[in-house]
């Protein structure tokens, strides 16, 4: 029986799978673009196959051999989000079970979504250009011709000619490096990923880079300017990444290094696998936001090694991974420090249905994306939905230990493969096949399909929020007449990871008066906070009340960083402000050419732009 289709991807895994990728290709910064060759070794899964169907975005395509002998394509119809499949007429039928050498000669686009150009003035250095791509969700095809769906898993190894002067890396081990033959200014690099991993985890990255060992299997990269205290932020990695492994099992993949990119980097980390990619935002100094670190090592397992089979069941890769981040943040920290992050995510979760609105499909934890682009898509929602449906099932089937039982058979059972949330549940039921009239109690259908907020909301221990619960009320509560009653002694006590929580319930309230942010930023001068995740939901509060004095604060984090969790937000609370809306298109004008591709595109969204002629859309 022919498998379901990837409603992302034009490829068509039930005729035809890709098992190892060689990619020849030259890093090209005055035409920004790759141009090199994708050898794909693809095996038959039927009788009398004679085409070959790849996913493209933006790419020419040169020449495509099979097995030596040159061979017709076409480009088909080119689709909004989703590109253009390639379309390979085989030299010849294959028999189910055989393999062939399909080799694309390509280029990108200098418009690529998958890849951030950066001219020397715009890195940290100054001296050199930098180049990373970002893959997931379905950008890979716009680097190469691939499968580009999760169902699909392939080696690779790859040779990546480079400026003599940088570096290159990939989500893979370093197979060493050579003078280019061809040009004596050039580089190749070399790479090897002998586990399986789908095609939105091949990541590359070229640049002046250096590297500080922080462990016996870590190495942090940056640029110069950044490294030493990138070092120091993430020296906890080590002790993360052994109590990954007890968790759930052993490190399949050897190197487990850390790269610091741009401040447009779009995301807080990318899991690619040997390399995790992370945000500048979490050089915080105190070391307070490596949960992130937690999440992107936990991924080596859910994520990387068992992987969503579409993108409709994201909340399998990422539900499991906060589950086991914050399963280590509790071994390194304490069960109420567990439970605190946990409600902190329940926050989270609150505020996004709240913004989303809680009958948005896209609030479902099982999602159809047929016609819709999984970027648009994205949110907190599979992380922490996800979440909280595996807590309360830890809850309701004994506690963590035995749940946590559960969650490594799971990956031991799931290993290397792509799964569906129906494979999941049949696997959860045949675990706890003596508890089956305890799971039979669980609305089954409201956690997957019903948009909103959870059925049902886990238990906490709110042993950690209280204080910040309590705060958070006497400013609700407050009158003019008794703002005065606030010191800097009210947070004095309270860590980082407090404060976040005591903001972050004031978002889930009615905006306060403008005269009380302004008080607060008297008494605790959340304006002079480096930490970014305290800083983002300080100016939303503080652009919530209208107070105006923020708005250039709020537009110097909207775009001194592209981290999509803050930016995006910013931009839409700057544009609800009337006294900031005109100001906030004007400044994404001025700043979209240096944004990341996906995120230009979305903040141009929100702000009612069409994102190549920034003119409002019509409606």
């Amino acid at each position: 029986m022919a498998e379901l289709e990837d409603p992302s991807s034009f490829a068509a895994p039930d005729c035809c799978r890709t098992h190892h990728l060689h990619l020849r290709c030259r890093v090209d910064f005055e035409s920004r673009s790759l141009r090199g060759t994708a050898a794909l070794t693809v095996r038959a899964e039927r009788d009398n196959l004679r085409c070959v169907v790849l996913d493209t975005k933006d790419l020419t395509i040169h020449k495509v051999v099979v097995n030596r002998q040159e061979a017709q394509f076409a480009l088909g119809q080119h689709h909004s989000f989703k590109g253009a499949p390639l379309e390979i007429t085989l030299p010849f039928e294959l028999g189910k079970g055989q393999d062939v050498i399909v080799e694309v000669s390509f280029e990108t686009s200098p418009r690529s979504s998958a890849l951030q150009w950066f001219t020397p003035e715009q890195t940290s250095g100054k001296r050199h250009p930098f180049l990373f791509s970002q893959c997931q969700a379905t950008h890979c095809r716009a680097v190469l011709p691939c499968q580009d769906t999760p169902a699909v898993k392939l080696t690779y190894y790859a040779e990546i000619s480079v400026p003599n002067e940088l570096v290159a890396l990939m989500s893979a081990r370093r197979d060493g490096d050579l003078p280019d033959p061809e040009e004596s200014t050039r580089k190749i690099y070399r790479f090897i990923q002998n586990v399986p991993i789908p095609s939105y985890l091949i990541a590359l990255v070229a640049g002046a880079l250096e590297s500080r060992e922080i462990g016996p299997r870590t190495l942090v990269w940056a640029e110069k300017e950044l490294v030493d205290k990138s070092a120091h932020e993430f020296a906890e990695t080590e002790a993360m990444l052994k109590t990954a492994e007890d968790l759930a099992g052993p490190y399949v993949w050897g190197q487990y290094d850390l790269l610091v990119l741009p401040p447009s980097f779009p995301y807080g980390g990318m899991e690619n696998p040997c390399l995790t990619f992370v945000t500048p935002t979490l050089l915080a100094g105190d070391r307070s936001l490596s949960n992130v670190i937690a999440h992107e090592i936990s991924h080596s397992w859910t994520g990387n090694l068992v992987t969503n089979k579409t993108w409709e069941h994201f909340w399998l890769n990422e539900g499991h991974t906060v589950y086991l981040e914050r399963m280590i943040g509790g071994r390194l920290f304490g069960e109420q420090f567990r439970h605190f992050q946990a409600l902190g995510g329940w926050r989270e979760l609150q505020n996004t249905i709240n913004l989303l609105g809680n009958t948005n499909p896209m609030t479902k934890l099982e999602i159809c994306l047929k016609e819709v682009d999984p970027d648009v898509a994205y949110s907190y929602v599979p992380y922490e939905k996800g979440f909280a449906l595996l807590l309360y099932l830890e809850q309701l089937l004994g506690g963590k230990d035995i749940f946590m039982g559960f969650l490594r058979a799971y990956i031991q059972q799931f290993a290397f493969k792509s799964i569906r949330t129906e494979d999941w549940k049949n696997f959860l039921y045949a675990y706890f096949k003596d508890k089956v009239d305890v799971l039979d109690t669980v609305n089954w259908n409201a956690w997957m399909n019903a948009a909103g907020m959870p059925p049902v909301k886990p238990t906490y221990d709110t042993t950690l929020s209280n204080a910040c619960s309590a705060l958070c009320q006497r400013w609700i509560k407050a009158t003019e007449s008794n703002l005065n009653s606030f010191s800097s002694a009210d947070i004095a006590e309270m860590s980082s990871h407090q404060h976040i929580e005591f903001l972050a319930l004031l978002l889930l309230e009615d905006p306060l008066p403008v005269s009380h942010v302004r008080q607060m930023q008297q008494v605790y001068n959340f304006n002079a906070v480096n930490n970014s995740e305290i800083r983002f939901r300080w100016l939303r509060l503080c652009i919530q009340a209208k107070w105006e004095d923020a708005i250039p604060l709020a537009l110097k984090m909207a775009t001194e960083q592209g981290r999509m969790k803050f930016t995006r937000p910013l931009f839409k609370d700057l544009y609800k402000f009337d006294k900031s809306r005109d100001q906030a298109i004007s400044v994404f004008q001025q700043h979209k050419a240096s944004m990341h591709p996906v995120t230009e595109k979305l903040v141009a969204k929100d702000l009612g732009l069409d994102g190549q002629t920034a003119k409002p859309l019509q409606t």
